[in-house]
């Protein structure tokens, strides 16, 4: 079964995806969670991860940062990444998208947004 990286700065962001994702009836074995990018590149690179569920604006490195580095260090880059941010523009959907981001979903979501975003990249019950 799947394992699914989330990173965002905010805790609380990490706990509410999760819970919205076991209750949207995905089959998930393990949830890692990251504060930052440098943290997530760390996690993705010790952890067999299948999906990443990347936060754009956070400390140390941002998720656009994480995207590139991800992509760029040839390592676990086959990985689908999927921004969930409060970065809604068409110019910062692009700039996600040409990074390397496979999906993006705008905060605030629904659970049927977030349902049929991930459904590409998980299983359900």
């Amino acid at each position: 079964m799947p394992k699914v990286l989330i990173i965002d700065d905010s805790a609380v962001m990490r706990k509410m995806i999760q819970r919205i994702i076991q209750q949207s009836g995905f089959l998930i074995d393990e949830f890692v969670e990251a504060g930052d990018g440098k943290e997530g590149l760390e996690k993705a690179a010790s952890s067999n991860i299948d999906l990443i569920l990347c936060d754009w604006n956070m400390p140390n490195m941002t998720g656009i940062d994480f995207v590139k580095a991800l992509r760029g260090s040839g390592l676990k880059s086959n990985i689908p990444v999927v921004m969930i941010t409060t970065e809604s523009s068409e110019t910062r959907i692009e700039e996600a998208k040409n990074s390397g981001a496979n999906g993006y979903l705008t905060k605030p979501f629904t659970p049927d947004q977030l349902k049929t975003k991930l459904g590409n990249y998980l299983l359900v019950k």
